[in-house]
């Protein structure tokens, strides 16, 4: 009985140690399904291009000063009397909306990058006194310094993940303000760095939540099927507190009538192993979703997540252990409804139901991790989600801040969709040119990924080239292919690189023997230019490209389904051509106010006639 217990012992240490995740200390997660109070709506905002409301006239930050001036923005001050000299009120400031961008809110913003100071001004009372109160945001970009009640909670860098802070020592009853510093701009050693192919959308650009919470309570958990028996659901509960160790916390699912009970650590950690020889497995056909309820004392909460298992056998994709075809597409996160930055459930839907309509089972959510809302609607539409850290082309390979940086923006999406059954690759880059110091950075992610999460794939858009020479025989020579579950590329044959009759010149040899998907391809087009296949900008040039690529692609052996470029044309400074794209890349299959191209057509007809 020893050997017995101390084997279970140690076995649940491994396992501890496997599923470890630490994205952000105290990072709240499924804020989806808990009790909330929103701070969305109307804020004021003071447009700062100096920073003058950050820095003092010796550019010494005010919030190093033991007692900072009145003009520091974050103190929110207000004149004592007539004589009083505050240049500032956001009072009397102008609004804008949260979530949003500021760029599309306000035209002389369009392109404004640097800093802009949020306020939004709350009463809050608590429903018992011993509870806790955290601000949760679900992205600001790029860096957002927090103040409340003129005292700093902290910095988050990076633009697309979710950060929260505790609030409930300096939580007031009424005339609480929360003031955010916004600031947007590009800069050399950023993830992205300066140089991208988007909009770089500055503000609050998703949710902002206040979270109440016992003075004890459920912070995290991770709950999937083991990849290695899919009778075996595992994971772990992580509770916050001061009084966590050796307490109860009850795991139940309903439909699969299991209800059981696990003991936390010294660190109010405990793994989870529960089994079931009837679980209805979630995929693209059967999207089922399990009810599953955590209990801690009186903190109860629930969450939707699908058992799948997601796995590569030699040269294909496995999902529960049969063979699946990715027919999917690239999607920006930019509304289809309105313009700008899509945060709402509305685009997020849109966006999913133009790519079932286009046939697919699969997206590739490019170049960053996208609003939760996306994730949360692919595991009910039963739809394969990419998801993808936004190391973008030229990255300051060689700067340790840089990769801190990346780790912790791909920390922080695991952390929050780490539950998804949707979610089955993480991407740890695109388009990244070979070098040493590149290869390091990338491994790195890699095997930081793997620790945090052995249940899903890990890939990255890679670039090709030509195979010993050839141009005409195309190969993915790259040391991080070795390092990929699943080999992935980009190739633009017929629009960077000759005209669309040059498929037909192109074969493929691909050494490595993994599963390949081919993350873009594609062309632009002015949705409604007419002309023949050979005149550039034309639906029927782009129409041709896809015809063209889709009879190249299908020669490589290991194709295991592609996401061409893209479902949507979206907003890039750098397509300036008049009258053509304006401001926008498109090659879109559909353009921005809603009107499928011909080439839409080519796709959905070619993925209908998929298995």
């Amino acid at each position: 009985m020893v050997k017995k217990n101390s084997i279970t012992l140690f076995l649940i240490g491994v396992f501890l140690v496997f599923f470890q995740l630490n994205a952000q200390e105290n990072l709240i997660v499924n804020t989806y399904n808990r009790t909330v109070k929103s701070l969305n709506g109307q804020w004021n905002y003071i447009v700062d291009p100096y920073e003058n409301g950050f820095y003092n006239y010796r550019y010494e930050p005010f919030e190093n000063q033991e007692n900072p001036a009145n003009g520091a923005f974050f103190t929110n001050a207000k004149p004592k009397d007539k004589t009083d000299l505050i240049e500032y009120d956001f009072d009397l400031s102008d609004v804008i909306e949260v979530p949003s961008d500021w760029n599309t809110q306000k035209e002389n913003l369009y392109y404004y990058e640097g800093t802009v100071w949020y306020k939004k001004s709350f009463d809050f009372v608590k429903t018992n006194q011993t509870n806790r109160v955290f601000v949760y945001f679900e992205a600001v970009n790029y860096q957002a310094d927090v103040y409340f009640n003129g005292k700093k909670l902290g910095k988050h860098i990076g633009g697309f993940t979710p950060f929260n802070f505790e609030v409930t020592d300096l939580l007031k009853e009424s005339d609480n303000f929360l003031i955010v510093k916004v600031d947007n701009k590009r800069k050399k050693d950023a993830v992205p760095t300066l140089n991208t192919d988007w909009f770089n959308y500055g503000g609050i650009t998703r949710d902002v939540k206040l979270i109440e919470t016992s003075a004890n309570f459920i912070q995290d958990y991770f709950i999937q099927l083991n990849p290695k028996n899919n009778q075996q659901i595992s994971g772990f509960v992580q509770l916050n507190g001061t009084n966590i160790a050796n307490k109860e916390v009850f795991i139940t699912i309903p439909a699969l009538k299991i209800k059981t009970k696990v003991v936390t650590n010294a660190k109010g950690k405990a793994a989870i192993e529960l089994y079931s020889k009837k679980i209805n497995y979630w995929s693209t056909k059967n999207p089922y979703l399990y009810d599953v309820i955590l209990k801690f004392g009186d903190d109860e909460l629930k969450d939707q997540i699908g058992f799948r298992t997601i796995k590569t056998n030699g040269q294909e994709i496995h999902l529960n252990n049969s063979k699946i075809f990715l027919k999917g597409i690239s999607i920006h996160e930019e509304s289809p409804i309105r313009g700008g930055r899509g945060y709402s459930v509305e685009d997020a839907q849109q966006l999913l139901n133009w790519a079932k309509e286009l046939g697919c089972n699969y997206v590739r959510l490019a170049h960053y991790p996208h609003n939760e809302h996306m994730v949360r609607l692919a595991d009910k539409m039963g739809i394969l989600v990419w998801e993808e850290n936004p190391v973008y082309w030229t990255i300051a390979w060689d700067n340790k801040e840089t990769y801190k940086n990346a780790e912790n923006q791909l920390s922080e999406v695991i952390n929050r969709d780490k539950n998804r059954a949707s979610v089955i690759i993480w991407s740890m880059a695109n388009e990244t040119p070979t070098s040493e110091p590149r290869n390091i950075f990338l491994t790195n992610l890699a095997k930081h990924t793997r620790a945090l999460d052995p249940t899903r794939l890990i890939s990255a858009a890679l670039e090709q080239s030509n195979y010993q020479g050839d141009s005409s025989v195309r190969t993915i020579h790259d040391s991080f292919a070795d390092v990929v579950d699943v080999l992935s590329f980009n190739q633009y044959v017929g629009w960077y690189d000759g005209l669309p009759e040059k498929c037909g010149q192109i074969t493929w040899k691909i050494t490595q023997n993994k599963p390949v998907l081919i993350s873009e391809f594609g062309a632009g087009a002015k949705v409604g230019l007419h002309g023949d296949k050979l005149t550039r900008w034309t639906e029927e040039y782009q129409e041709d490209v896809y015809v063209q690529t889709l009879k190249m692609l299908e020669g490589i052996e290991q194709l295991q389904g592609f996401s061409p470029w893209i479902l949507v044309d979206f907003k890039s400074p750098r397509r300036v051509l008049p009258k053509i794209q304006d401001g926008y890349n498109r090659k879109g299959l559909i353009s921005d106010d809603g009107q499928k191209k011909k080439a839409f057509y080519v796709l959905k007809n070619f993925y209908d006639a998929k298995n």
